[in-house]
C-alpha cells in the first residue's frame, strides 16, 4: 500500500497514483553514503520533493509524480557525482542539490556547475543556489561585482572563497578585506583598547571566513607578511590596490563619499567585490547609504555586475529565510501605507 509522504510544509502528498522509476548505481559503498545514516539524505529528499525513495542494494526506486521523480533523479545524480569526486555529502549539500534542481529555479548544467567547485586548503566549496552559481560566474568574469541581499545568503563567504582561490593560484598577489567600522549604532571610540583591539570585533566575520577555508598557520603567516590584509574602510584612503582581490563587506554602512573612495582604489590586475544588504544600514537616519547610491549609479556601467540575492537563497537555518521574509513583508506593508497616506493628503 503506497504511503503518504509528509513534506516540510506539513502537507501530505498522496502517492497512490504515482509513477515508479529506478536508478542503478555502480558502487554499493557510494550508494550507502548517498543514502546517509539511517537513510537521512533520502528522507530529506522525500520531505522536499513529491517522491518516496526506497534503497535496494545499488538500486534506488523512486515513487511519486513524474515531475518529482525527474527532479529527484537529477539531485541524486548530482550527489552521487560529488561522492565519486571524493567529496563527502552533508545535509547542506543535499539541500543545495535540491535548490539547484529545476524545481527550485533554472540552473546551469551539471557539467558547468562542476567547474564552479573551488578547492581550497581545508574544503571544497561549490554554489548552493542558482543565485550563488550566478554570483561565482560574475566573480570570474567581472572586475567589479556587487553582491547584495539578505544575511545568510553566502555573498561575503563566497567572495572570500574566490579571493583565496585567486591567491592560491597566483592570479593575485594579496587579499584585502575591509568593513566600515560601524555596527549596530556603536562607534569604535567608545570601545576599550588600542586601534587593533577596537576594530578587530567588527572584522571578525572576515577572519572566520578565512580560517574556515585555509589552514590557520597559512592565514597567520600571510597576515604577518601583508599578503592578507584586514582593515577598516577608513584605512583604504589614498591607496592604489593593484594585483589584489579586494572585498568591502557590509557596504550598506559606507557613506557615499566612502564608497566612492573605495571604488576608485581599484588598480591594475585587481578584482573588487562589494557586499551588503541595503535594508540593514546602521548609518544615521539622515545619511544615505553609499551602497544604495552606487547600485543606482553604476549598475549599467561596463565591467560592473550586480547580483541580487533573495530570501530563498538563505543557506543558514531554514528559519532564517522565514525571518527575512517576515521582515520584508512588514517593510513592504509599511511602504504601501506611507504611499497611501501621501496620496490621501493630495
Amino acid at each position: 500500500m503506497p504511503r503518504k509522504v509528509k513534506r516540510l510544509t506539513g502537507e501530505e502528498q498522496d502517492l497512490s497514483n504515482a509513477v515508479m522509476e529506478t536508478i542503478d548505481f555502480e558502487d554499493n559503498r557510494l550508494v550507502k553514503e548517498l543514502c546517509g545514516v539511517t537513510d537521512a539524505n533520502l528522507l530529506l529528499l522525500e520531505q522536499q520533493l513529491d517522491v518516496r525513495i526506497d534503497a535496494r542494494g545499488n538500486r534506488l526506486v523512486l515513487t511519486g509524480s513524474q515531475e518529482g521523480c525527474k527532479y529527484a533523479r537529477e539531485v541524486l545524480a548530482r550527489l552521487y557525482a560529488q561522492l565519486q569526486q571524493g567529496r563527502a555529502i552533508t545535509p547542506g549539500d543535499v539541500d543545495a542539490a535540491i535548490r539547484l534542481s529545476a524545481l527550485a529555479a533554472p540552473s546551469p548544467s551539471l557539467k558547468q556547475e562542476d567547474k564552479m567547485v573551488l578547492s581550497l586548503q581545508k574544503r571544497s566549496v561549490s554554489p548552493r543556489t542558482a543565485t550563488q552559481a550566478a554570483y561565482l560566474q560574475a566573480l570570474t568574469e567581472s572586475e567589479l561585482v556587487f553582491g547584495v541581499g539578505p544575511a545568510g545568503t553566502g555573498k561575503t563567504y563566497l567572495a572570500v572563497v574566490y579571493a583565496a582561490h585567486l591567491l592560491l593560484r597566483g592570479e593575485v598577489e594579496r587579499i584585502i578585506l575591509s568593513r566600515p567600522a560601524l555596527e549596530a549604532g556603536e562607534r569604535i571610540g567608545f570601545l576599550p583598547g588600542d586601534m587593533k583591539e577596537k576594530v578587530d570585533p567588527f572584522l571578525r566575520p572576515l577572519y572566520d571566513a578565512l580560517y574556515d577555508i585555509l589552514h590557520t598557520d597559512f592565514v597567520d603567516r600571510r597576515i604577518a607578511s601583508g599578503d592578507i590584509e584586514i582593515a577598516p574602510l577608513a584605512f583604504m584612503r589614498g591607496r592604489t590596490l593593484s594585483r589584489a582581490a579586494v572585498i568591502l563587506d557590509e557596504g550598506q554602512n559606507a557613506s557615499i563619499s566612502q564608497m566612492k573612495m573605495f571604488l576608485t582604489r581599484l588598480g591594475e590586475g585587481s578584482r573588487m567585490v562589494v557586499t551588503g544588504d541595503p535594508s540593514q544600514t546602521d548609518l544615521p537616519a539622515a545619511e544615505p547609504s553609499g551602497l544604495t547610491d552606487a547600485l543606482g549609479l553604476l549598475s549599467k556601467v561596463k565591467g560592473v555586475e550586480v547580483v541580487r540575492f533573495q530570501p530563498e537563497d538563505v543557506v543558514r537555518h531554514e528559519l532564517v529565510a522565514r525571518v527575512v521574509k517576515a521582515y520584508e513583508a512588514r517593510d513592504k506593508s509599511r511602504r504601501q501605507q506611507v504611499i497611501a497616506a501621501a496620496s490621501d493628503k493630495k
